[in-house]
């Protein structure tokens, strides 16, 4: 679960409802500020446990770099409403959630085409958005999986989920919560982001926390799938990632011809670890696409 250090919002920033075809998402909506050019749209989209705050310490510095950034919780995660049902969390419903998203997005848009980032389980949905619901051409511009792995998590990780995943429907959200409460040392946390992260995980879903901690366990590997779809791909990750191991990413990168970086020291989360070098890396990146040079860096990835 990423904890961000603050839920200041950036001047330029403004929290919302957007309406699709498929729903109303409440976004984190961070615009350039007036006399910076325009570079395009990011989508980010959070992993499991997660929401829209997981990005707050990137969105000013995208904004700063001519990026609209739109940060957004998934159906049933925090402040979007969801389904009552667990099967409406299916991967491909999630991923045509990504679909409509993008098209209440790109509406009007001078920049229409928009760059997709996932964290985590949200590399998995951005990834079956493109495989399984995107029209042809692409709408989008790229692909960044960020702490985001080939198929599922690793072993170790398996137990945790397991565990979770038995204790939701057995004891309900609250003592789970005391639980990773204890666990993850909350309490020490500022106040704030103590309530929040309490807010967060009683304003999602239990279906939803289901639904997506089995697709974690269940996912297949796609890599090979994603590679032939040709869409510029970025495999980001911490130095001491443990959802996915970094050697793990490594190889994925290589198999699908992508941008490799590693943030070093990071971990699951290097967005709200390291920003202004995961900031910077994203920005280099898209704006190599939005200038139409793809090429990767030499070596098996960039270090920062």
């Amino acid at each position: 679960m990423s904890r961000p250090p603050s839920l200041a919002l950036a001047p330029n920033c403004r929290a919302h409802s957007l309406n699709t075809a498929r729903g109303t998402f409440a976004v984190l909506d961070a615009r350039p500020l007036p006399g910076t050019s325009e570079q395009g749209t990011v989508l980010l989209m959070p992993g499991f446990i997660g929401s829209k705050e997981d990005f707050l310490p990137l969105l000013a510095p995208l904004a700063s770099a001519g990026f609209r950034a739109v940060a957004v919780d998934g159906r049933g995660q925090y402040e979007s409403d969801g389904p009552g049902s667990e099967s409406a969390y299916a991967q491909r419903e999630l991923a045509a959630d990504v679909m409509a998203q993008t098209l209440a997005l790109t509406a009007g848009a001078p920049h229409p085409a928009v760059h997709l980032l996932g964290h985590s389980l949200g590399g998995l949905i951005g990834r079956a958005a493109v495989l399984d619901v995107a029209p042809a051409p692409c709408p989008w511009a790229s692909l960044t999986l960020l702490a985001s792995g080939p198929a599922a998590v690793c072993p170790e990780q398996q137990v945790r989920l397991q565990h979770l995943l038995g204790a939701l429907p057995a004891v309900g959200m609250e003592t789970v919560w005391q639980e990773l409460h204890r666990i993850e040392r909350y309490g020490e946390l500022p106040q704030d982001v103590e309530e929040f992260l309490r807010r967060r995980w009683f304003g999602t879903d239990p279906r939803q926390l289901l639904a997506a901690g089995r697709q974690l366990l269940v996912e297949p590997d796609r890599v090979d799938a994603l590679a032939a779809a040709g869409l510029p791909v970025h495999v980001v990750s911490g130095s001491e990632d443990y959802a996915w191991p970094v050697t793990w990413q490594d190889a994925m990168a290589t198999r699908l011809g992508a941008r490799r970086t590693v943030i070093a020291g990071g971990s699951h989360s290097p967005q709200v670890e390291f920003p202004a070098e995961t900031a910077a890396a994203l920005v280099s990146f898209w704006t190599s696409v939005e200038s139409g040079d793809r090429r990767r860096p030499v070596g098996m990835g960039l270090q920062m």
